[in-house]
């Protein structure tokens, strides 16, 4: 199964949307500072996942998560998913 997810910062609230395969071991990797973008923003949290049964399913759909650039859009998202 792969994942697409949404961390957010809990230093400044801004998102961070990414694939993967093994979703707790990645958002590990944030929060260590593995991945030079993210280590800037530590701690991260997960606040939206999707499962997908492909690795191109998961990347198409993050590709169209990170085309809206739009927090509004996020924030609903997000809120969609909480209910």
């Amino acid at each position: 199964m792969y994942w697409v997810y949404i961390l957010q910062s809990e230093k400044d609230n801004s998102f961070y949307i990414g694939q993967t395969s093994n979703i707790e071991g990645r958002l590990l990797e944030h929060n260590q500072g593995i991945s030079r973008y993210t280590s800037r923003k530590i701690p991260w949290k997960i606040v939206y996942t999707e499962e997908y049964s492909s690795r191109k399913e998961a990347m198409q759909r993050e590709q169209f998560l990170k085309k809206q650039r739009n927090r509004d859009f996020y924030n609903r998202l997000i809120a969609s998913r909480n209910k």
